[in-house]
């Protein structure tokens, strides 16, 4: 990827046009946000290769999903997490807000998708799985989505709000040409609110909670999960403005501020800072006026490549492999694709009439020749004398580590990735030593308890942490190198 995404794509920014208009000024505001907040909107909407047809088409919809409680816990309660990856009835936002001046504002915006049901009907009103017009256009029975938004704007003072996030029901109907049929699109009432609770913690600072809750109840709480996301709210996520304040990174809190950041509880989703990532760190703890709180784990200030020509909605992938793929669809899987989905035909569009230069820009970018920090620059046999990352070693706390040597993964706040994280506490293996040009060090290290940590091992896929972010275990002596279980050449660098 070119940059650290959010997914290595810039999407399409889709209107806001749910049951709520946003004003004007909060669309400001969260402009900086758009294309990260939509990446996170349609996250798995149509995956590859965007047929109805194929299977991982049947099974949508995975992040951020909010169904009436009595279905989500018809076999139990749930488990909070800070991944919107689990099914739940709620979503829960908490963090930290710096306030500057008494006459501070804060801002929420609530977004989601409806399910919209595509039904396509013949000349005679019945209902069909696929339609074949006169022209030759295809048209297939389907399950769309509309985006949907709501907004709320507040002094930043000690507090409750809340404010309706639903959306009605709704039916349209379209008439298809030459009398082949008609399409019928429609859309189950969703039944939701967002409370805002503000709470001070000290003299200028402030902990809000958003929580977002389905508040509709099911026909039938045993109903199949395909029938029970038409009356839930699909990726789910809150998108949060200050005037005269700024909000406090939870991954960076500072020294001051890392007691009350701990205490913030975040259920189903995950807060990081938005907008551009400042030029240099803060040395009391990063702040930002935006806030994006996604069900999906992102690091603070997440931003999309700039190569990036579209959407393709699938985060875990890279443009250039998607596009390339997408570019051999056989004409019939081109057809089928274009009657699923409009944005599977955008797809299309955009792919058959990509200029070479446009797709030469996704195969890589270098942004600088300097590494950003906590990247390992390239190593290259041979290029740089006296340098091998597979017998290097480094000082760690009075022991000399190196390739082979068993540590516990210590990773500090600031500055770390937010998966780096979750390894706190861990048991790992070095693999090698790497030195950026700038005379940084970084271990690339394998995780003992991962299954794939051989496998990670073999092709050079490592995580890396700098030196004050181990801590040495077993004894003093580095391992022999010959039985280190270094890398046959450089590992790639980890990925952004």
């Amino acid at each position: 990827m070119a940059e650290p995404l959010v997914d290595g794509r810039a999407p399409r920014t889709a209107p806001a046009d749910g049951s709520q208009r946003p004003c004007d000024r909060s669309g400001h505001v969260f402009g900086q946000l758009s294309a990260v907040a939509d990446a996170v909107l349609y996250e798995g909407y149509l995956l590859y290769p965007y047929r109805r047809s194929s299977p991982k088409n049947r099974a949508r919809w995975q992040f951020g999903v909010l169904f009436p409680k009595d279905w989500v816990e018809a076999d139990g309660p749930v488990s909070p997490g800070v991944s919107g990856s689990a099914d739940s009835w709620y979503q829960q936002t908490e963090c930290l807000v710096r306030v500057h001046r008494p006459d501070a504002v804060l801002r929420v915006r609530v977004r989601y998708l409806q399910m919209q049901h595509k039904q396509v009907e013949d000349a005679e009103g019945r209902p069909v799985e696929s339609l074949t017009c006169d022209d030759g256009t295809v048209q297939l029975t389907f399950e769309e989505a509309v985006p949907r938004a709501a907004d709320l704007t507040v002094s930043a003072v000690e507090g409750e709000h809340r404010f309706p996030v639903g959306s009605p029901a709704g039916t349209d109907r379209e008439v298809l040409s030459a009398g082949a049929g008609r399409i019928v699109r429609h859309r189950e009432e969703i039944r939701a609110s967002t409370t805002l609770v503000v709470e001070r913690l000290g003299e200028d600072l402030l902990r809000l909670r958003v929580r977002t809750a389905h508040e509709g109840h099911p026909a039938d709480p045993h109903a199949s999960r395909d029938r029970a996301l038409r009356h839930a709210l699909i990726a789910t996520h809150t998108l949060l403005g200050a005037e005269g304040a700024e909000f406090v990174s939870l991954i960076d809190p500072g020294a001051a501020r890392q007691e009350a950041a701990r205490s913030c509880r975040n259920d189903f989703t995950f807060p990081v800072l938005g907008g551009a990532p400042p030029a240099d760190a803060p040395a009391d703890g990063s702040v930002s006026a935006l806030l994006l709180s996604s069900p999906i784990i992102l690091p603070d200030h997440p931003q999309v490549a700039p190569e990036s020509p579209g959407d393709l909605h699938d985060a875990g992938e890279i443009d250039e492999i998607l596009t390339l793929r997408t570019m051999l669809l056989t004409d019939a899987e081109k057809r089928e694709a274009r009657a699923t989905d409009p944005r599977a035909a955008e797809i299309l569009d955009r792919v058959d009439t990509m200029p070479p230069e446009v797709l030469g820009r996704l195969h890589g970018a270098i942004r600088s020749l300097k590494p950003a920090a906590g990247r390992p620059a390239w190593w290259q046999e041979g290029a740089d004398e006296g340098l091998c990352p597979a017998t290097d070693t480094v000082l760690v706390a009075g022991v000399r580590v190196g390739g082979g040597s068993a540590v516990r993964l210590r990773p500090r706040g600031r500055g770390a990735d937010a998966q780096d994280m979750f390894l706190a506490g861990r048991t790992a293996t070095v693999a090698a030593v790497f030195h950026d040009v700038d005379g940084s060090t970084h271990l690339a290290v394998t995780v003992d308890d991962d299954p794939a940590a051989e496998l990670h091992g073999w092709y050079g896929r490592f995580h890396y942490f700098r030196p004050d972010e181990l801590e040495p275990l077993g004894g003093t002596d580095v391992p022999d190198p010959a039985v280190a279980q270094g890398p046959p050449t450089g590992p790639t660098p980890p990925e952004a």
